[in-house]
């Protein structure tokens, strides 16, 4: 069993910002997703700008939005808080997640009925397994869905495989704009702001064949959210990897459900059905596929 509890590293960034170019249009959308299940959902890629102390610089993201206006007073639906949800990859960037499940989940969720939408931007990193540099990403995502995206958002869901833990605790600590966090195969290093998560919740998931980061991480990190505020939940998959090959459906189900109940989605038959569909690949050779073609697998990611 590995023992490793990190996938960050200090070496110098490199100066090639990610380019909406470097993606193929086949990781705008989940593999089997089709118009009738989309609904009214669609994709844009963007550019997002940071202005940090770092540099500055942008990064490639793809967000799933309505058609329609989310915030809109006519909706059937009305939620207190306009909640949208922010997806992070690992040590290699990228932007379709372990088992390329991101694309199904940023599709589900953008294309839910009845006024539940909720946005769903899948980002890349300036500069992967970087966290001084990851977490300005993060603030500066957040920033454009809140006031340059038109749709209203004032709090979001965020969810991190491998590395992508340490960007979303981090953030997820500090900034009261967070009102969940999950993760998958979560690292434990740079990730103290766990810590000050509570008592918005947090879902843990990890498989325990995991060879790259050590099932621990996740245990550590539940003992770290502490017992006495707030909601902590963790899932172990027996034998699965890194990338939860074996187990990808269900974890996205999982995410699904969590994100939609953190944005205060009723969870009627029609949302339930929609949130089950199965748009994804079903081998571990196309799960891996889709992944390279998403840059998930570049650095020192992986998938054991």
């Amino acid at each position: 069993m590995s023992t490793r509890n990190s996938l960050s590293t200090s070496s110098p960034p490199d100066q090639a910002p990610s380019q909406p170019s470097k993606y193929p249009k086949s990781v705008e959308h989940a593999p089997r997703a089709i118009t009738p299940s989309l609904g009214g959902c669609q994709t844009d890629t963007l550019q997002i700008e940071v202005d940090d102390s770092q540099g500055g610089g942008s990064f490639v993201a793809f967000l799933h939005r309505p058609v329609s206006d989310p915030s809109s007073t006519t909706s059937s639906i009305t939620r207190d808080r306009h909640v949208g949800a922010i997806l992070l990859s690992g040590a290699g960037g990228g932007v379709t997640g372990p088992s390329g499940i991101y694309l199904s989940i940023a599709d589900k969720l953008a294309s839910l009925p009845d006024g539940q939408a909720i946005p769903t931007l899948r980002m890349d990193y300036r500069y992967p397994a970087r966290n001084k540099y990851c977490v300005p990403d993060v603030l500066s995502a957040m920033d454009w869905l809140q006031y340059k995206s038109g749709l209203g958002l004032s709090h979001f869901v965020l969810g991190g495989w491998s590395f992508g833990g340490a960007p979303v605790f981090t953030v997820g600590g500090k900034d009261r704009r967070v009102i969940g966090a999950v993760t998958i195969a979560s690292q434990t290093a740079e990730t103290e702001g766990i810590k000050q998560l509570a008592p918005s919740p947090v879902l843990l998931l990890h498989g325990t064949g995991d060879r790259t980061l050590s099932y621990s991480c996740s245990e550590r990190l539940y003992q770290q959210y502490g017992s006495t505020h707030g909601e902590r939940t963790m899932h172990l998959f027996p034998g699965d990897d890194h990338a939860l090959t074996r187990n990808s459906r269900k974890a996205e189900e999982m995410l699904c459900g969590f994100i939609a109940r953190c944005a205060g989605v009723t969870m009627g038959d029609t949302v339930k059905h929609k949130l089950a569909e199965d748009l994804g690949p079903d081998t571990k050779r196309d799960k891996v596929e889709i992944m390279e073609k998403g840059g998930d697998l570049n650095g020192s990611e992986r998938i054991e």
